[in-house]
Formats: C-alpha cells, sequence, structure tokens
C-alpha cells in the first residue's frame, strides 16, 4: 500500500513534544530534588494542559485529564517544598504526576498507533 499523509501534524507535534518534557522535567526534579526543577516541571506541565484543550482526535478527553491530574500534584508539589519545606510530600506527589504523564505518553502511543492503522 502506498503512504497517503500529506506531512506533519505540526499541532501534534507540538503537544506531544511538550507532553515528553513534562515527563522528563518530572524525571528531571525527582532526580535533582530542588524547587526550581519542581517549578520548571509544573510550569511546562501546565503549557502541555493547555495545548490539549485544543486537540481533537481519538482520545483527548484521556489526554487532558492525564495532565490535568499532573497539575493537580505538581502545583500543590511545588507549594509543599517551596512554602512548607515539605521535600517528601513535594516528591510523592511529583512521583503521582509522573506516573499520570506515562499514562499519557502511553495514550499518545495508543492513538498514534490507531491513526496509522486507519492510514493505511
Amino acid at each position: 500500500m502506498e503512504y497517503r499523509g500529506g506531512g506533519l501534524n505540526w499541532s501534534k507535534v507540538v503537544y506531544v513534544f511538550f507532553t515528553l518534557m513534562s515527563l522528563t522535567t518530572i524525571a528531571g526534579f525527582l532526580y535533582d530534588k530542588n524547587e526550581i526543577a519542581l517549578f520548571i516541571a509544573a510550569s511546562v506541565n501546565v503549557i502541555s494542559t493547555i495545548l490539549k484543550i485544543g486537540v481533537k482526535n481519538l482520545l483527548a478527553a484521556e489526554l487532558l485529564a492525564t495532565s490535568l491530574v499532573a497539575d493537580l500534584h505538581l502545583i500543590p508539589a511545588f507549594f509543599f517544598v517551596q512554602f512548607l519545606n515539605d521535600m517528601q510530600t513535594g516528591i510523592a506527589l511529583a512521583i503521582g504526576a509522573l506516573i499520570a504523564n506515562i499514562f499519557s505518553v502511553a495514550l499518545v502511543l495508543v492513538e498514534s498507533s490507531k491513526f496509522r492503522d486507519d492510514e493505511y
């Protein structure tokens, strides 16, 4: 069969990029355990969530939900670390966000494979 694709879908590239950046910045915080890394992780995740609001694909609701779950872990984690000096709770919440983002990446892979199946 012949490939009939019309090039890259740049909006998908951007939201997948921020999804992966969110995952990797959380991993960076868990490795380095400092407030700046956690702030960056939370910021990138919020950007990822905003980008997913306009996505219209097979698993759009699920992708947005996983991103919101990660936001609702990372934002409180930042407050626990920055204002309450409770790194242990911040790490625990970041692990929850990491799991949500791993699930989000899995959904992106499922959605991409479904799109590829429909394309051929």
